[in-house]
Parts: C-alpha cells; sequence; structure tokens
C-alpha cells in the first residue's frame, strides 16, 4: 500500500522490521523508523511519532526526535485522537499526558469495523500551528501485508 510505505518519512522511506534497523547505526537520524511500542510510526520534519490504535478503543501517541530518542509527552500540546465511522458522528478523544510523561493517552469506545475506520491524529507543537493527518485503522496490518510478513 503506497499510504503506508509513503507517509512516514519524507523521502518516502518507512522500515516495517528490524531488517532495515540492523543496516543503519543506532541513533542515526532517520536511520530507524521501527515502532518501539507496537504502533505506527510517522513523521512530521525531524520530529517522529508513533501513534497506537487498539479496536478496543485505546489509544496512545510517542514522541522520538529524529534519532527515535525518546521525548517526553509535553512535547506536544493538545493531542487528540477523532475516530470517524461510516454512518456514525466523529468520536473526540482529547489524550492526556500518562502518570510517567511519556506518552499521550486515551479511551474511547470499541471500533467494530477497522477496516472501514479512520482515526485524525492531531497535536500542537511549540510556536507552530496544529498538526493533523488522518490514517485508516488498519495502516499497521496493511503495512505488514505491504512488507511481506
Amino acid at each position: 500500500m503506497c499510504l503506508a510505505a509513503g507517509v512516514a518519512c519524507g523521502g518516502g522511506e518507512r522500515s516495517a522490521g528490524t531488517a532495515a534497523k540492523a543496516e543503519v547505526p543506532a541513533g542515526m537520524p532517520h536511520g530507524d523508523h521501527s515502532p518501539h511500542h507496537g504502533g505506527i510510526v510517522m513523521m512530521k520534519g525531524d520530529l517522529h511519532y508513533e501513534v497506537i490504535l487498539d479496536a478496543a478503543g485505546r489509544y496512545r501517541l510517542y514522541f522520538t526526535d529524529a534519532g527515535r530518542a525518546d521525548l517526553p509527552a509535553s512535547t506536544a500540546a493538545n493531542a487528540s485522537i477523532t475516530i470517524l465511522r461510516p454512518g456514525a458522528a466523529p468520536e473526540g478523544i482529547a489524550l492526556r499526558i500518562d502518570e510517567a510523561g511519556e506518552s499521550w493517552i486515551g479511551q474511547g469506545a470499541p471500533v467494530a469495523d477497522p477496516n472501514k475506520t479512520t482515526a485524525r491524529v492531531s497535536y500542537t507543537l511549540r510556536g507552530e500551528e496544529p498538526y493533523w493527518i488522518d490514517l485508516p485503522f488498519t495502516l499497521k496490518e496493511s503495512a505488514e501485508e505491504h512488507s511481506g510478513r
């Protein structure tokens, strides 16, 4: 799927597994795009963010720098996920920073049909306009199928 392969990094590269990780020295900018928490890794400039979309309605958002070193959740503000289901009103989920300060977390209603559901992930970085992106709820599964897993 082009979406899964094309939006993760500026150059259209996306590593979905450990093979690419082994080829690049640890900490090299943009050398590691593997999920550290089981989600999908995307980028905004040099900032990596990992989104975990769970059909049970549990959501997480992590941030890392260009070399994939963990950043505190407070790197961003106003994080939210809006679940867009066919034939239903959008479900807005305001995320909150977890007790450890490592990620943004939120809980919503279970997703009955992930294949027809979209998640709008949004947050604000200091001094920038709010950022958002719509992701197919099943992006992770699509990326794994595309990579031959």
